[in-house]
């Protein structure tokens, strides 16, 4: 890992302007900064950036995006993303074509644009468009969002049950995403202004990747509204962003 990161530092001209556009990598301590940077040199090295539909990618452009990926995994480690490769880059929201069977057998054509979308052991694909709109909605980091289903799929599922650490409970887990989810459901179904992006109350994955991101672009507003998944949050990142 030190050959690596002596091998191919990232020039500080770089560095510093993903700080400027990267807010929860901006209100990190110097220290914790420098083991971020650390973590992004290795992300640059062990997954591929793949621009497609005419989308190039300057090596700033790459800076950045590492930078967003490896803020929730700073007090982790690179290991939480082993077993994927690469990240598809599109320009703007692509939209997908799939063909899905519901309950009756009867056949479904969906094409809905998306930001983001991470396969199991395969790559995350993104919309270069939202990664550099991270933070100008409050709370929202597409990047954040899909890095976030990479480590709830550690455990083999998308279920917004990632792998706990020693000492953490999961029936605290379960009992706090389970209640606040359905709580957050039930208001917003009643009209009632809830203070989550709405796409986290598709499943239970969605609301683990959503409450993700705001955990790290709006912190303060997350522990205000929810503080128990805040606490939940702190204990699994390891990290107190607020």
């Amino acid at each position: 890992m030190r050959r690596i990161v002596a091998r191919h530092p990232i020039p500080d001209p770089l560095w510093q302007a993903a700080l400027t556009q990267c807010a929860p990598a901006r209100r990190l301590g110097a220290s914790d900064q420098a083991a971020l940077r650390v973590l992004a040199t290795l992300f640059l090295r062990e997954k591929s950036l793949e621009p497609v539909q005419g989308l190039a990618l300057d090596d700033a452009d790459r800076v950045l995006l590492a930078t967003h990926a490896c803020v929730p995994i700073l007090k982790l480690g690179v290991d939480w993303f082993d077993g994927w490769h690469s990240v598809i880059v599109y320009p703007d929201a692509f939209v997908p074509h799939r063909t899905l069977v519901d309950e009756a057998g009867v056949v479904h054509r969906t094409s809905t644009p998306m930001a983001g979308e991470a396969w199991g052991r395969g790559p995350v694909i993104l919309s270069w468009a939202d990664v550099l709109n991270a933070g100008k909605r409050p709370g929202q980091n597409v990047v954040i969002h899909e890095m976030a289903h990479k480590l709830d799929l550690q455990n083999g599922a998308a279920n917004g049950f990632p792998p706990l650490h020693r000492g953490m409970d999961p029936r605290v887990w379960t009992r706090v995403f389970s209640d606040t989810w359905e709580h957050l459901r039930q208001a917003h179904h009643q009209g009632i202004p809830i203070p989550i992006n709405p796409y986290g109350l598709e499943n239970p994955a969605e609301f683990f990747a959503v409450v993700s991101e705001q955990f790290f672009e709006a912190p303060a507003m997350l522990r205000e509204h929810l503080p128990e998944v805040y606490q939940q949050l702190e204990l699994f990142y390891r990290q107190h962003p607020y």
